[in-house]
C-alpha cells in the first residue's frame, strides 16, 4: 500500500507490514481503516492549527477594530491571510533569524 500527497509517496507499506496491521484490523476493513487514519490525522491537524490561529488573531483584530468576524473557518482564515501584518511560520522564523542575527 502507498500512500501519495501530490504524486510523492510518503508512506509505502509492504506485505509484511500490512498483514501486522491486519493482525488487529479485519482484512476486508483494511483500506477503508487506512483512509479513514490518514483523513483523520490531516483534519485533527488543520482543527488545532484553526484553533491556535483563532487563538492568536482575535485579540490582533479587536486591536485593529475589527468588529465583525466570519465564523467559517475557510472565512475567518481568508480574513486573517489578508491582514497586511500576517506572516506564516516561514516567515516568522525568517525574521526570527535575521532579529537574532542583528543583535536584536
Amino acid at each position: 500500500m502507498k500512500i501519495y500527497v501530490n504524486d510523492e509517496c510518503v508512506c509505502d507499506l509492504n506485505d509484511t507490514q500490512k498483514k501486522v496491521i491486519m493482525n488487529d484490523i479485519p482484512s476486508d476493513q483494511f483500506d477503508a481503516d487506512m483512509k479513514r487514519r490518514v483523513n483523520y490525522i490531516v483534519m485533527h491537524k488543520h482543527e488545532q492549527c484553526m484553533k491556535r490561529l483563532r487563538e492568536e488573531w482575535m485579540p490582533k483584530l479587536k486591536e485593529l477594530s475589527i468588529e465583525s468576524v466570519p465564523l467559517n473557518d475557510d472565512a475567518f482564515a481568508e480574513l486573517i491571510f489578508a491582514q497586511a501584518n500576517y506572516k506564516d511560520r516561514k516567515a516568522r522564523e525568517v525574521e526570527s533569524v535575521v532579529a537574532v542575527d542583528a543583535g536584536l
